[in-house]
């Protein structure tokens, strides 16, 4: 029985293949440096901040411009693959979201709702929610349901898409902003998800 869920990308059977696919979403190799963007200078996903901690040296945005995409590569490998645990994940279908979730979020979150997941499942908390994935949240993850964990965390950063857009309405000040009622809209659509 395959443990692919229902609406999920093609399975990534490698490393490149996931790093790929998110260089894809990206927008590689297009670089931006909108006001608008909390990561401030992005080429291919990877921030000003994200180079500058990659390089151990202060960058300019000159420097994230001129990314090139082996650079981009091993960051992502090295920062958001092996040294979160991600490549530890057996299933290519909840390994690709895992990753990917911690290249919009963080590793730490996504880790830690990879955790929540699995203690989503036991009669009991197995894991302490920590975001670290190490050997005890790798052997419960490949122990467990890999389609019911990749649900759980897809709900899970379905749900923490909406209360960024409902709080970032709130912050402007907007009282009839229909982005106000995002994260009711996707909490009620991730009961379906969950069921």
């Amino acid at each position: 029985m395959s443990t692919t869920p229902i609406g999920a990308a093609i399975p990534h059977d490698s490393t490149e293949a996931i790093i790929d696919a998110i260089l894809r979403r990206e927008g590689w190799p297009r670089y931006t440096d909108r006001a608008s963007d909390c990561g401030g200078p992005t080429k291919g996903g990877i921030t000003l901040a994200t180079l500058t901690s990659w390089r151990k040296r202060p960058v300019t945005a000159a420097d994230v411009a001129a990314l090139d995409e082996g650079e981009v590569r091993a960051i992502y490998r090295a920062r958001y693959i092996e040294e979160p645990g991600f490549a530890g994940i057996t299933d290519d279908v909840l390994r690709a979201l895992v990753i990917d979730s911690g290249v919009n979020h963080g590793p730490a979150r996504a880790g830690t709702w990879l955790q929540e997941a699995v203690n989503g499942f036991a009669d009991r908390a197995v894991l302490k929610i920590d975001g670290t994935v190490g050997p005890k949240t790798l052997a419960a993850v490949n122990g467990a349901d890999a389609a019911g964990l990749w649900r759980s965390v897809f709900v899970a950063r379905m749900c923490f898409y909406g209360n960024l857009i409902s709080g970032d309405a709130r912050k402007r000040g907007r009282t009839d902003d229909q982005a106000l009622n995002a994260a009711g809209w996707l909490n009620r659509l991730a009961e379906f998800m969950d069921a």
